[in-house]
């Protein structure tokens, strides 16, 4: 008897009730090869369904239903302590706020599994005890469910790293669903019943298993791509020796070897026929002809920015009437950043064809004039002197290169002159600099007597005027 038991929990939860139905119950079924898919489909379902209702069934025996209450009864005692241990995690976890970001999340993430944590712990420490008391088929059940809870906890986990909502929830929940078909012994006949649900389009065929496989291996896959991707590009932007335009140029390359080869390597593991894409290229090609000329533009345009290095990240550059600084070179834009927090996304094909002031394309110098005027009166040399002094005062304008003064021409009413002088941080504003040399000058001239004239118009009242008379009234 004992040696029976042994035998019986050695074997998956369906495999344990074989010897509750005929052994042909749970022989694979091979339909005919000129069954219709519709026949196939019913006969494989027969079979699961089976293999299900023997496990049902059997889940009603005395030790099987004490297996069932000792899971429920960990499954409550886990969400009890877990209400005891996460307010106490999470106040621990406020006093690393020095630690690592990447830390941070993984102890997030555990104070939300922290549940499950703690079950998997104490469903373990059952079974292995169990094991030790009783026969180990008294605990098979818990094996199973202690597996199970196990396999799924790792793939949670396995699955934080990838970055995409999407993607990860795709993975994760076909992780599942594999493992625990795995587990209980069912791969195949699940396998057989999602191949015969396939669309047959001339020699191709597409099955829902094809679909399934398709979607988990490419989702492996650009998982590892990015990963590839970003360790590679936070290292190709540590390297100084290679220019801003070239390190994202380098970066947009890499991105796209990387994921288009994990796109093409996935189709061919799950063995689905590439020769067909010939087919979509040429659809491509005609698309892009007609609807997607701006975009290829775009992009080609944005290669040759990143050639030519005319536009970098961190350069000042004019646009029309757009001014600001580059924070990104996208494949299709340029973005700009204003000194009134603005974001302007540039196509990069106005970049190529429309005239560009890049304030620090060879060198961050800039040359800024103003213009301003002085009464008659006033010295000419006395001004000029006053107006470097002025202007040099200021802090961002450069002692090495001083500012100059000239005269450019005597107005209606007052002598008019352009100071120019340079600054090196055109980051940091032009209209900001200019309004600060302004009121340096107002008040040099204020102190020194010097006069800033405004237009004046003297009005006379002729002689025997309608208007002369009635003022004389």
């Amino acid at each position: 008897m004992a040696g029976h038991e042994e035998r019986l929990g050695q074997g998956s939860a369906f495999q344990n009730m074989q010897s509750q139905v005929p052994a042909e119950a749970f022989e694979p079924v091979v339909p005919p090869a000129t069954a219709s898919p519709i026949s196939e489909i019913t006969e494989v379902g027969q079979s699961l369904f089976t293999q299900g209702e023997v496990f049902i069934t059997s889940l009603f025996r005395t030790w099987n239903l004490y297996q069932v209450a000792i899971a429920l009864g960990l499954l409550l005692l886990s969400l009890g302590l877990r209400k005891i241990f996460a307010p106490r995690l999470h106040e621990w976890m406020r006093t690393r706020e020095a630690w690592p970001k990447w830390r941070l999340r993984w102890l997030l993430v555990i104070h939300k599994r922290l549940g499950g944590i703690i079950f998997v712990l104490l469903i373990w420490a059952v079974v292995l005890a169990m094991r030790e008391i009783t026969w180990p088929s008294r605990s098979y059940l818990l094996g199973i469910i202690a597996t199970l809870a196990t396999a799924w906890l790792v793939v949670t986990f396995a699955t934080r790293l990838i970055a995409n909502p999407l993607l990860r929830s795709v993975v994760r929940y076909g992780a599942w669903i594999w493992v625990t078909l795995t587990i209980l012994g069912i791969t195949d006949e699940s396998e057989q019943l999602l191949d015969s649900i396939a669309l047959e389009l001339g020699e191709t065929r597409i099955s829902l298993w094809l679909l399934l496989q398709a979607a988990f291996i490419l989702g492996v896959f650009f998982m590892v791509a990015r990963f590839l991707s970003r360790t590679t590009s936070a290292q190709i932007k540590r390297n100084d020796d290679i220019s801003p335009s070239m390190q994202v140029l380098l970066i947009k390359f890499l991105q796209v070897v990387l994921f288009g080869a994990a796109f093409f390597i996935g189709l061919r593991t799950v063995g689905f026929d590439l020769t067909g894409l010939a087919v979509l290229s040429g659809a491509i090609g005609i698309g892009v002809g007609f609807g997607l000329q701006k975009v290829v533009s775009n992009l080609v345009s944005g290669i040759i920015i990143l050639l030519d290095k005319s536009i970098k990240l961190g350069d000042v550059i004019t646009v029309g009437e757009t001014f600001g600084w580059i924070n990104s070179l996208g494949a299709r834009y340029v973005s700009i950043t204003t000194r009134d927090g603005r974001e302007y996304l540039i196509p990069n094909e106005d970049l190529i064809t429309t005239q560009v002031v890049n304030w620090s394309h060879s060198n961050d110098f800039v040359r800024l004039d103003i213009y301003f005027g002085t009464a008659y009166g006033d010295n000419p040399h006395d001004v000029r002197k006053l107006a470097i002094e002025a202007a040099a005062s200021v802090d961002r304008v450069l002692e090495h290169r001083p500012p100059v003064c000239h005269i450019v021409g005597f107005g209606d009413s007052s002598v008019d002159y352009i100071l120019r002088f340079w600054i090196k941080d055109p980051t940091g504003g032009l209209t900001n600099i200019r309004g600060n040399v302004y009121l340096a000058l107002w008040d040099t001239f204020a102190d020194n007597g010097i006069s800033i004239p405004f237009p004046q118009r003297e009005v006379k009242m002729l002689e025997g005027s309608e208007l002369s008379t009635k003022a004389l009234d």
